[in-house]
C-alpha cells in the first residue's frame, strides 16, 4: 500500500508538469521513479492492444471512494465513474494521445458537461498495473484555477460482457445510542449467471452479520447507566479490496474496524470471501490443492521466512517466537487468504505474528512455490501456469 501511494505521488508530479506545460520531459520518456520504487512507463498508443476495459479505484481531492470504469480504444476513452457513498454514475468520454496524456469530459444524466479530467495514463513496469493521476476541474475553468488532484490505481478485475462489480453500503448514525456505521461491500451486476446472486447473498450476509454483532455488543445491559453526554461514541467501519474478479472466480478481502465506547483502543481484523462463480460456492483453502497435499507446511515455511525478512527490514518489529507461533502450519493461522494473479495473499491480524503496535501483516506466496501442490483441475490452476 505504501508503494502504491508513493507511486501515485510520483505520477501526480509528472501530470502537473504535463498538464500545466511547465518544463516537461521529452514526450516519449517515462515518469521517473523515486529511489526504491518500481519504474513506471507511459503507455504508448501503438502498444495498446484491442479495446480493453479496466476498473480503477482511488481518490479525488479529499474523497477516497472514487471508482471508475474505462474502455480504451486509441485514441478514444469512454466509461463512467461514481462515488461509493453516493452511487450515481457519471458518464465519461474523451481521448488519449500516444504519450499517455488524456482528457476525459464528464456528463450528467441530462447530457450536460459537469467537469473534465486531465491526466496521465502510466503503467507500472513491475506489475503491469495502470495508474491514473492528474487534475479535475469544472468546465471552462482556467488552467490551475480551483483544480482538484485525483489519483487512481487499476483493480484486478476482468469481467466480460455487461457484468460489473459495484459498491454498496450500509450507513447508520444514531445520536441517542451514540454510534456510527459505515460498511461497504461489492455486488455483481448484470450477466445471466445465477451464481452471481449467490455470491451477492454471501457478501451481504457477511456484512449484515458484522453490523448485527456490533449493535449487540454496544447495546447497554440492563441497569447500565447511559454514557455521559459529549463522551466518545462507538463506530464500525467495513471496507474492502478486490484481490481478483473474473467470470469464474472472485476474491475479496474485508477490513473490519470497530471501537466500543470505553475501550482502551480500536479493534481491527480481516475477513475474506473467496468464491467459485462457476460452481456457485465459497472456496476453502483445501479446494486449491491436490487431495492430501501438505500445503500448510509449504505456506508456513514461506510465510515465516518472509515475515522474518519483513521484520528485519522494519527494525525487528516482530518477535521470532510470535512469528513461529502465529504462522505455524495450523489451519487457524491461515483463515484469511486471497487469490491474486501472482500468488496467494496471506493476512495475519494484529497480535497474531507481532505486537498490537506492529499492526496486521501480510505475505504473498508465489504460485511457483506451490506448483507441485496445486490441484491441476482446481480454481487457481489457470493462474499458476
Amino acid at each position: 500500500m505504501k508503494v502504491r501511494f508513493l507511486s501515485v505521488l510520483v505520477l501526480t508530479a509528472v501530470v502537473v508538469s504535463g498538464c500545466r506545460k511547465t518544463a516537461a520531459p521529452p514526450p516519449s520518456s517515462a515518469p521517473p521513479a523515486a529511489p526504491g520504487l518500481p519504474q513506471l512507463t507511459v503507455a504508448q498508443g501503438g502498444n495498446t492492444p484491442a479495446p480493453a476495459t479496466k476498473y480503477f479505484k482511488g481518490s479525488i481531492g479529499s474523497s477516497l471512494d472514487l471508482q471508475m470504469k474505462l474502455v480504451r480504444e486509441d485514441p478514444q476513452l469512454s466509461g463512467s465513474y461514481y462515488y461509493q457513498r453516493v452511487g450515481t454514475r457519471i458518464n465519461l468520454r474523451g481521448t488519449i494521445d500516444p504519450d499517455g496524456k488524456f482528457v476525459l469530459q464528464e456528463f450528467d444524466a441530462a447530457g450536460k458537461q459537469t467537469g473534465v479530467f486531465k491526466g496521465l495514463w502510466a503503467v507500472d513496469a513491475q506489475d503491469g498495473a495502470v495508474k491514473l493521476a492528474g487534475f479535475w476541474s469544472k468546465p471552462n475553468e482556467k488552467a490551475g484555477e480551483k483544480d482538484t488532484a485525483f489519483s487512481l490505481h487499476e483493480e484486478p478485475i476482468a469481467l466480460s460482457g455487461d457484468v460489473e462489480l459495484v459498491s454498496k453500503q450500509i450507513k447508520e448514525s444514531n445520536k441517542k445510542s451514540m454510534y456510527e456505521i459505515a460498511a461497504q461491500y461489492p455486488q455483481l451486476s448484470g450477466g445471466s449467471n445465477p451464481n452471481f446472486e449467490k455470491f451477492n447473498q454471501t457478501v451481504r450476509g457477511l456484512v449484515a452479520r458484522k453490523v448485527a454483532e456490533f449493535k449487540k455488543a454496544i447495546s447497554p445491559q440492563e441497569g447500565e447507566e447511559p454514557p455521559p453526554e459529549g463522551s466518545m461514541g462507538s463506530d464500525l467501519t467495513i471496507s474492502y479490496e478486490i484481490a481478483l474478479a473474473q467470470d469464474d472466480l472472485i476474491s475479496v478481502q474485508f477490513d473490519v474496524g470497530s471501537y466500543s465506547q470505553g475501550a482502551a483502543h480500536p479493534n481491527s481484523y480481516a475477513e475474506v470471501v473467496n468464491y467459485d462463480l462457476r460452481n456457485g460456492q465459497p472456496l476453502k483453502l483445501s479446494d486449491l490443492f491436490k487431495p492430501g497435499a501438505k500445503y500448510l507446511p509449504a505456506l508456513s515455511s514461506y510465510a515465516i521466512a518472509d515475515l522474518k525478512k519483513q521484520s528485519k527490514d522494519k527494525g525487528d518489529a516482530l518477535p521470532d517466537d510470535q512469528i513461529q507461533s502465529g504462522a505455524a502450519p495450523a489451519t487457524k493461522n491461515y483463515d484469511n487468504w486471497t487469490i491474486t494473479r501472482k500468488g496467494l495473499g496471506i493476512y495475519f491480524d494484529a497480535y497474531q505474528v507481532g505486537p498490537y503496535a506492529a499492526g496486521p501483516q501480510s505475505v504473498l506466496v508465489p504460485y511457483a512455490n506451490l506448483k507441485d501442490l496445486i490441484n491441476p483441475d482446481g480454481p487457481i490452476a489457470q493462474l499458476a501456469k
